[in-house]
């Protein structure tokens, strides 16, 4: 009998951006990973359910069921598979939320192949999930203020006037704050 190959680990890629989602498809199986792809997060619970992944990446923010769904349902169907958790739009609060549901780490996009799969490594042994998040590395007022109008715009629906009347801002005011790109610290 000859030598065996070992098997590849299997990796979920869940995002609704297509070229984002197949390059980063087409680096993990170069790795060696047997990698799934789904576009959104109801085609993502339908492929776990087939076979569970032992590694998912998982954008935040899709059409349909959230990203935080869909970790919470990979980490339902089984407590093992390690999910890193992708988004444009990265705030405390929902990098919090995601290792709560499950998820093993939280990054900000872009992310490449190697920040990813050291994600996947950190914490591998011991169980614990990980926040890349230093006490020593507060968020500036700016980056705090930005991630706020972000949660309650997404909590609006996207709809922009209900934003300004929840934040307590003029519907302009708002919209020249969200025409900023976001303050990265």
């Amino acid at each position: 009998m000859s030598a065996q190959e070992p098997i590849a680990h299997t990796l979920l890629v869940v995002d609704d951006d297509d070229v984002f989602r197949s390059r980063l498809g087409r680096a993990f199986a170069a790795r060696g990973y047997d990698v799934r792809e789904a576009r959104d997060g109801d085609e993502a619970l339908r492929a776990a359910q087939q076979e569970t992944p032992e590694f998912a990446v998982v954008d935040l923010r899709m059409p349909g069921c959230s990203g935080l769904e869909v970790v919470s349902g990979l980490h339902a169907l089984d407590p093992m598979t390690r999910v890193v958790v992708l988004t444009g739009y990265g705030s405390i609060a929902t990098a919090v939320e995601a290792v709560k549901l499950g998820a093993a780490h939280y990054l900000t996009k872009p992310a490449d192949a190697d920040e990813i799969e050291a994600a996947f490594a950190r914490g591998a042994g011991d169980g614990d999930a990980t926040l890349p998040i230093r006490e020593d590395d507060a968020p500036s007022l700016a980056r705090v203020e930005w991630e706020h109008i972000q949660r309650v715009l997404t909590d609006a629906g996207g709809n922009i006037s209900v934003a300004a009347k929840r934040l307590g801002l003029h519907r302009r005011s708002l919209q020249r704050k969200l025409g900023k790109y976001p303050v990265s610290r």
